[in-house]
């Protein structure tokens, strides 16, 4: 592995006022390679907690290090600086095109999703994407590869990154829709397709940082303490995955996996069941409170997820709890 970069220059969490709770889904995410969303009103610090995701990310293996230099060399952007062995973060406007996006063109080039792999792509401000551009992600998300076709050739670039969105909870940027109607605050949300949200793990709402946070004198914890943990976790998933060929970390894992690492005590599926018939939640979102709390239970270093760690994992999904929209 390389050595993590430190400099006073890398955005650090220590410097992050308050928001103890979306730390923890950072790490969260982090651990298992869980995609995030981000709800929130301006300036309750989303971007500015999204550009410190890749400082509690594990140091690059050698293996990732090469893929990632691989894609780059193929736009000829690593001329002046050889291997590559920080994690990419990828930031592109809501106006980006499908291509730009995914990757193409008449010789296919990869895009942003390829460019982020093995780091970090943030789309700020989802709804303003088109949904043409969200909707042509829904399969590199799921396999982590996107396949470009012409008439002569096929193109397949791998695109395994962590995806970090941010998104206001409404048209007028707050919690508190006020004078707007359903309508409006429908035709806004609905800018992103259930299918799409359903492949994004952690749902988790960004308030404004109180007065009495913001006024501390004392830092944070810092994001070197964040990645040990985070290492620690990845370590053992490491062990668990080994002999599995394309599966890493907990985020990767396959529906036969599911049911392999996740096994689950009378009390902890009674409460998963609980939870599911009173949120209706779809069956891709059942597989993902199973990969939180794995994630969970492995920060933990427990063996068994326990039902502090399926309820745990159901906080984080904010976008199927009844009357949030």
């Amino acid at each position: 592995m390389f050595e993590q970069q430190q400099s006073d220059e890398i955005a650090d969490f220590k410097d992050v006022k308050g928001q103890e709770t979306i730390k923890r889904c950072m790490e969260i995410a982090a651990a298992g390679g869980h995609n995030i969303i981000l709800i929130g009103p301006p300036g309750a610090g989303k971007t500015m907690l999204a550009k410190r995701l890749p400082s509690i990310l594990p140091p690059m293996t050698l293996e990732e290090a090469l893929e990632t230099t691989k894609i780059h060399s193929v736009l000829g952007k690593v001329k002046d600086i050889g291997l590559i062995h920080t994690r990419q973060f990828r930031s592109p406007h809501h106006t980006i095109s499908d291509v730009a996006l995914v990757g193409g063109g008449t010789y296919p080039q990869p895009g942003e999703i390829s460019l982020a792999h093995n780091g970090v792509l943030f789309l700020d401000e989802l709804p303003e994407f088109k949904r043409s551009v969200l909707e042509v992600m829904r399969q590199p998300l799921e396999d982590r590869e996107v396949t470009i076709s012409r008439a002569k050739f096929t193109v397949t670039y791998p695109s395994s990154f962590m995806l970090v969105a941010s998104m206001n909870p409404s048209p007028s940027g707050y919690f508190d829709k006020g004078h707007l109607t359903q309508a409006e605050t429908q035709r806004y949300l609905s800018k992103i397709s259930g299918p799409f949200l359903d492949r994004i793990d952690l749902h988790i709402e960004v308030e404004a940082v109180p007065f009495e946070d913001l006024s501390k004198k004392e830092l944070g914890e810092s994001s070197a303490s964040i990645r040990e943990r985070v290492t620690a976790a990845r370590r053992i998933q490491g062990k668990r995955f080994n002999q599995l060929k394309g599966t890493h970390y907990n985020a990767q894992m396959t529906p036969k996996q599911l049911r392999k690492f996740c096994t689950l005590n009378p009390e902890s599926l009674q409460l998963l069941k609980t939870a599911m018939d009173k949120l209706g939640l779809s069956a891709r979102a059942y597989d993902r409170i199973l990969k939180m709390s794995r994630t969970i239970a492995d920060l933990d270093q427990s063996e068994i997820i326990l039902p502090s760690h399926i309820a745990e994992a159901i906080q984080y999904r904010s976008l199927d709890r009844e009357g949030f929209i």
